[in-house]
């Protein structure tokens, strides 16, 4: 799916608030918390995403949702990663 079809699903399931990220190769965001629900849908690359301790890494097509407040930390994958982030 494109970016736009990601956007249209995730509005659908009361997700807003939405932003793409294009980050390099290895970008790394640390542990971290948000006061939202996010969904996270990787459009090109991969990103491992480490939630609650769990590491799994999504690649594109992949959809991660992260609970609000959810300590959660990620690594961009060695082409980089290219993704839509909905809020909740």
């Amino acid at each position: 799916m494109t970016a736009n079809e990601w956007e249209k699903k995730l509005k659908s399931e009361g997700f807003g608030n939405f932003f793409i990220g294009n980050d390099g190769p290895g970008a790394y965001y640390p542990e971290h918390t948000h006061d939202e629900t996010t969904a996270h849908v990787i459009l090109s690359g991969e990103m491992t995403l480490t939630v609650q301790s769990e590491t799994r890494t999504y690649k594109a097509g992949e959809r991660c949702d992260v609970p609000a407040r959810a300590v959660h930390s990620a690594r961009m994958g060695p082409q980089g990663c290219r993704y839509i982030v909905g809020e909740k």
